[in-house]
């Protein structure tokens, strides 16, 4: 079984409906020219009071929740602007996945471009799993990728969907660049039968220019 088919691990409960982009990754932690250290940033403003002191009450402070892999979020969940850095910065937090009942359509697609695994699960379901995760006896998910379900510890089972080439992506760990790569043979076939069909189309450019 490929290494990246599954996510297993402690599931975080936070089902708070419309968690934007700007709260995930506060606008103060993005001034670096890399992507490191933006796990301090995540969800910074609940995780803190004003005065930058942990707030006790907030789940991802909890000890029992440190070392979670998995986010069980509420409803639109990263809506809002385009801020990739919110994807990276959970990741770099230790979040392999969220599964929420629906997410930001931008976020959706750089999330999975990024290989952190978004799972859009009936709300009714998301409840469930969020009451499961409060409790740290049943917080415990596996999210089989290749199968596509997620998997409790009581051994329910609740399907989703997953678009197939991000679906490949995670199996075979592949980034965007890596799966066109992948793809190689099928691009320079459709290239041939392309231009076979299409001579006029083709361009034979000087030896010289080719090589620039």
């Amino acid at each position: 079984m490929p290494e990246h088919a599954f996510v297993t691990g402690i599931a975080a409960p936070l089902p708070l409906n419309n968690l934007d982009t700007d709260q995930i990754m506060p606008k103060q932690f993005l001034f670096g020219i890399d992507k490191s250290g933006l796990a301090r940033g995540v969800l910074y403003d609940l995780r803190h009071d004003g005065a930058g002191v942990p707030r006790p009450d907030f789940v991802l402070n909890h000890p029992e929740y440190q070392g979670a892999r998995i986010l069980v979020a509420g409803a639109n969940f990263g809506c809002g602007s385009s801020r990739e850095h919110a994807v990276w910065g959970l990741q770099q937090a230790g979040f392999d996945a969220v599964i929420a009942p629906s997410f930001g359509e931008i976020f959706y697609f750089n999330a999975l471009n990024n290989r952190l695994l978004l799972v859009m699960l009936d709300p009714a379901v998301v409840s469930t799993l969020v009451e499961q995760a409060g409790n740290p006896a049943t917080s415990t998910l596996t999210i089989d990728v290749l199968r596509q379900v997620v998997t409790t510890v009581d051994g329910n089972e609740y399907p989703f969907d997953l678009p197939e080439r991000q679906k490949r992506m995670f199996v075979e760990g592949l980034d965007m660049i890596g799966m066109t790569l992948a793809d190689g043979n099928a691009i320079d076939a459709f290239e041939a039968r392309h231009y076979a069909a299409h001579r006029w189309m083709k361009i034979d450019l000087p030896k010289q220019q080719r090589a620039v």
